[in-house]
């Protein structure tokens, strides 16, 4: 049995780790979730990638349009549909993927989105550490330099573990004040852009591609894609009677508020300075098109998002730790991923060359690696929707041959088979600049849509071959006592 976790107590700091939240403690609300994305998605690095769409994949403006719009929703729209499953079993998604891997067949799947999600952190850490920089720059005309650069970055980093540490509570009054805050100096930013650009210019952008839209599409909902086993991480306070259509809404729409505008001021932004994509520092152009009266503001507004960014991440790769087996309380096992942040960040910041090729690698990669999870797991959703108790919570906590989600050997054969055939092929469909898949020069490849073929044919595989059975206690053992689970 796992023992890592105790009860959430009425404090501050948030105690429960991984174990199923009990009926009486979901007192979580639905529009919770809306600021929770919203502040998932205050990142400079959006002004980046909409940057990223006009000077590599030469998209005008309306199309750039399209691809946020697109992406947003798909991306945030199946993040949403598998956080219902939170409400489902009260627990963090990586917890509830034991019912649908297995015991053991869990671990390969966590093991690849734990790694996938260092590299997210520490890409956050990198940014807001160069947002400090700027910040610096700007009021005291401080210059960077090795010194300051690692000590912005430690900073950056041990804020986050602090109030990811803290837990949900804490996590949800600050993604409530930083919406506010992040929302009232982009409007003053979008207001002074609208007033200063040079809008014939950008409105003369030439349309791209089609193919061009489409990898756009895969490039900006890989961001989104990579909150979806997170996604049931922040629905598990909710009661079983809170809606699913609900969910889905607060999730895109919370989501879609900053990423669409985001994504368009970086492709505007182009005009102006047309290196932004491909700058080494992806905040320091900001000091250059915006006043000081506005920079500095909207610089520490966007720190804090990309602090509250982190902290979320940093809250569910606590969960997913525990459920690798790390013997850690999740306070502590977010202490892994800190460390891991603080050295993988020093390297881009002092020893990389450049950040955005590095991103978009690492976001194409990071698209194909989460997908392969989400077509098995939707599916298994999808059979459980039909029971009326979707998990059984002493189960899930139990690592044994006991368990109900034990199957053959630990390994549930049909969700491994899925999902290791659709990880295969989606790499092979994947280029990125240090790594080219064999099947990366087909019309899917060239398109960018590794991660949508992985996610169809996790699903596909996994919904044909025999529905899964899951172990049966032997006799005399007692009958876990379910978790009871709303429609």
């Amino acid at each position: 049995m796992d023992t890592t976790a105790s009860p959430e107590t009425q404090g501050t700091v948030e105690t429960r780790g991984i174990e199923p939240v009990p009926d009486n403690e979901r007192h979580g609300r639905v529009r919770e979730l809306f600021s929770t994305y919203v502040a998932a998605n205050i990142s400079v690095l959006l002004l980046t990638m909409g940057a990223s769409l006009v000077v590599f994949n030469h998209l005008n403006f309306w199309q750039v349009l399209v691809v946020a719009v697109i992406a947003a929703a798909v991306s945030f729209g199946l993040t949403g549909l598998l956080s219902v499953s939170g409400k489902w079993g009260g627990a963090p998604g990586l917890m509830l993927s034991r019912a649908t891997f297995g015991v053991r067949g869990n671990y390969f799947p966590g093991m690849i989105l734990w790694v996938a999600r260092f590299g997210w952190e520490t890409i956050n850490a990198v940014t807001g550490a160069f947002a400090l920089l700027t910040i610096l720059k700007l009021l005291f005309g401080i210059q960077a330099n090795n010194f300051l650069t690692v000590l912005t970055l430690l900073v950056f980093v041990a804020v986050t573990f602090l109030v990811s540490g803290m837990g949900r509570k804490v996590l949800n009054v600050c993604n409530k004040w930083s919406t506010y805050l992040f929302g009232i100096f982009s409007v003053l930013v979008l207001v002074y852009l609208i007033a200063k650009m040079d809008w014939h210019e950008v409105f003369a952008q030439k349309a791209g591609t089609t193919a061009m839209v489409i990898a756009g599409v895969g490039t900006i909902a890989a961001g989104g894609l990579s909150w979806v086993p997170s996604g049931p991480d922040f629905t598990r306070y909710l009661p079983g009677s809170a809606s699913g259509k609900k969910i889905v809404g607060a999730t895109v729409s919370g989501a879609g508020l900053v990423m669409v505008p985001m994504v368009l001021m970086g492709a505007v932004m182009t005009s102006k300075t047309p290196d932004l994509a491909k700058a080494s520092d992806p905040v320091a152009f900001l000091g250059d098109i915006l006043p000081p009266w506005l920079a500095v503001p909207y610089l520490l507004t966007a720190v804090v998002g990309m602090l509250l960014i982190n902290s979320l991440s940093m809250y569910s790769a606590g969960f997913t730790a525990q459920t690798m087996g790390v013997k850690l309380p999740r306070p502590l096992a977010v202490s892994v991923n800190a460390i891991i942040s603080l050295v993988g960040g020093g390297f881009m910041m002092l020893v990389a060359t450049s950040f955005i090729s590095q991103f978009i690698a690492f976001l194409t990669l990071l698209g194909v690696s989460f997908s392969a999870w989400i077509g098995v797991y939707a599916i298994d959703m999808v059979r459980r929707a039909k029971r009326t108790v979707k998990y059984d919570a002493e189960a899930l906590m139990d690592t044994s041959r006991t368990s109900r989600y034990w199957y053959k050997a630990g390994f549930c054969w049909q969700a491994m088979t899925a999902w290791t055939v659709a990880l295969t092929l989606g790499l092979c469909l994947t280029k990125v600049d240090w790594f080219t898949g064999p099947l990366a020069g087909t019309w899917l490849g060239t398109h960018g849509l590794g991660w949508a073929v992985t996610i169809a044919v996790a699903a596909v595989i996994f919904a044909v071959l025999p529905a899964p059975r899951e172990s049966v206690p032997a006799e005399g053992d007692t009958k876990p006592e379910p978790v009871p689970a709303g429609r």
